[in-house]
């Protein structure tokens, strides 16, 4: 449950490369964008400017299915719809956890109060050329409380950097963060609110998983460990962190009559400056905990097809895991295409079974946790394509749908202040929706039999000529 115990894991198998002396204004992000566009490896970023060593940041970490795999104990060349397929299976077979509280973890080597409260402390990178300030938070999980049920959410909403004791806090509406909030701000109170910057990837990864209301990621990250998940009590909320963090923060989440700041712009996932410069509310930061020689877990948004989080593979997998909830037969694949910046282009791969089988598929992925909030672009291929290939989906696009009967355009759905296309005036009216379109590249179920055959050699003599040829085929 160690970020750098993980850290260390990676290195073994040549998955790290240390990169010393790196500005935290722009050098970190540009480095970071250039060697994910490489595939390269996971950067432990130390010795930054104006920063002692010791105080790094890692970035990438779990960028590319080999290093996602790795965090979550799988095999290292697993094919990548198989590897959805395995977290697919993790989840639906999770069996959650309860977490149990420790008197003390390694987070409080560490501890500043009140006066001592110093974020400037921690090298917080610019991480785009137009961000309109630094951001420690990205690969952050955002620790709070709901008033009514007691229970715990945490999410993964990005921090900005104001001063000393001040952090902004962006969430997208309607998450379920922003309803905790709105729930103590209707109350007249702060919201309690504890922020991790550094965790092992099977207690982040729950962060950003879409899940559903009153599910406690906590008790997720404690499945996937394969035990309880440690926690300590924040001293002034009362609220719970991982007690192997390596850095965690906790104040109140003010309401906006009391205080708001400017945020942003920030470069954002669709790969656009989308909701620009807005005054956002703050947290006022009480506590600060620090591991000796912290390590900040970096996840900047990136311009797809780049992606810092590998948060498409995991979207991919509720997805599936949603559908099958539901009980609906033949899904054979799942993937989200980083084109897409993880949530606009969803393509499902079904073998048929009945008419109207790959709109139903369509429509109900497009309706859970996972797959409702976004996920413009929708596309259902068969069974004999990969939907983890793009070029094998473009070609079944491109003879499979008729753009008369094929494609269909779902009105007034739920959306981001970050949809590129959401005009000004719709944001202003608070009207944050959108269309989503069905694309089915399907061969038609009712004549399918009769659907020109493909033009491609059988599995069995493509099997036995890459044997026959393997000098040549290599």
């Amino acid at each position: 449950m160690d970020l750098r115990q993980f850290i260390n894991d990676l290195e073994k198998i040549n998955e790290v490369q240390v990169v010393d002396g790196a500005d935290w204004d722009l050098e970190i992000g540009a480095i970071t964008e250039l060697s994910n566009e490489r595939k390269g490896r996971a950067l432990l970023f130390d010795k930054i400017k104006g920063y002692p060593e010791g105080f790094r940041i890692i970035v990438n970490l779990v960028s590319t299915p080999k290093r996602l795999a790795a965090a979550m104990g799988y095999p290292a060349d697993v094919h990548s719809i198989e590897l959805v397929r395995l977290l697919k299976d993790t989840f639906k077979n999770l069996e959650p956890v309860e977490p149990v509280y420790v008197a003390k973890g390694p987070v409080q080597e560490n501890i500043l109060r009140d006066e001592q409260v110093d974020l400037l402390k921690f090298p917080s990178p610019k991480w785009h050329e137009l961000d309109g300030g630094r951001y420690l938070g990205t690969g952050s999980m955002v620790v709070m409380k709901d008033p009514k049920d007691n229970w715990v959410n945490v999410g993964t909403y990005r921090t900005q950097l104001h001063d000393r004791d001040t952090l902004g806090l962006d969430i997208v509406r309607g998450n379920h963060g922003d309803l905790i909030r709105q729930a103590y701000w209707a109350m007249g109170k702060p919201c309690p609110v504890a922020v991790v910057f550094g965790a092992h990837p099977k207690v982040w990864i729950p962060a950003f998983m879409g899940l559903p209301w009153g599910v406690e990621e906590f008790r997720i990250s404690g499945g996937l460990l394969g035990k309880p998940l440690e926690l300590i009590k924040c001293e002034y909320t009362g609220l719970p962190v991982p007690a192997h963090s390596e850095i965690a923060v906790e104040g109140e989440c003010l309401p906006p009559e009391v205080e708001t700041r400017e945020e942003g712009p920030f470069g954002e996932w669709p790969g656009y400056y989308g909701s620009g410069a807005h005054m956002e509310a703050v947290i006022k930061v009480k506590t600060i905990m620090y591991r000796n020689a912290p390590i900040i877990l970096g996840s900047p948004p990136l311009r797809p097809p780049s992606s810092s989080s590998g948060s498409h593979v995991m979207r991919a997998a509720n997805i599936w895991h949603e559908l099958e909830k539901l009980g609906i037969p033949g899904i054979k694949g799942v993937w989200n295409m980083r084109s897409g910046g993880s949530k606009l282009l969803n393509v499902i791969s079904i073998e048929q079974k009945y008419a109207g089988h790959a709109k139903q598929v369509a429509l109900a992925s497009m309706s859970g946790s996972e797959g409702g909030s976004h996920g413009k672009f929708t596309i259902v291929v068969d069974d004999d394509i990969d939907p983890s290939n793009d070029e094998e989906v473009l070609w079944a696009m491109a003879t499979r749908c008729d753009p008369d009967t094929s494609i269909e355009i779902i009105h007034n759905c739920w959306s981001s202040s970050l949809e590129p296309t959401l005009t000004r005036e719709k944001k202003l009216k608070g009207d944050i929706t959108s269309a989503r379109v069905i694309i089915l590249a399907t061969r038609p179920y009712h004549w399918k039999k009769d659907f020109p055959v493909v033009n491609r050699a059988s599995n069995s003599l493509r099997e036995k000529t890459l044997k026959k040829w393997a000098d040549v085929l290599s």
